[in-house]
């Protein structure tokens, strides 16, 4: 694993946004691992620390914002970046105050994710350097 690399895990229950994703992140020199199981990707960060996590809100199992909490809390540093079909003010707050990022409502366009995504990785460079 290239060190300068930036990390970023998606995790998303619908197996068609990582498939939508992964390819376009790895041709901009992104590591990228997917998943479509809490379990899987819960498991994944117990083993390592991803510098970006794009997660969904609504899933079987775990919802987004209880991963958002346990990613936050095991790694501070992490930009957690919300994706969700359920947009709601209500829900974007929660996110919000919860540490993330930001907040993607679905459907969303790649180039929209991907520049999230850039300033999430602009705002962790100049933290390092600070």
């Amino acid at each position: 694993m290239d060190d300068s690399q930036t990390s970023i895990m998606i995790l998303d229950d619908e197996p068609i946004v990582g498939k939508r994703l992964q390819p376009s992140l790895e041709k901009k020199g992104y590591e990228v691992e997917a998943f479509t199981s809490s379990k899987a990707a819960l498991k994944r960060i117990e083993e390592r620390s991803f510098d970006i996590v794009v997660t969904d809100l609504k899933m079987e199992g775990m919802d987004g914002m209880e991963f958002l909490t346990l990613v936050k809390e095991k790694y501070p540093d992490t930009e957690v970046i919300v994706i969700t079909g359920f947009a709601t003010m209500a829900t974007a707050r929660e996110s919000f105050n919860k540490g993330a990022f930001d907040f993607l409502a679905k459907p969303f366009k790649l180039g929209e994710i991907v520049e999230v995504i850039g300033r999430a990785e602009a705002k962790r460079i100049n933290h390092r350097q600070a």
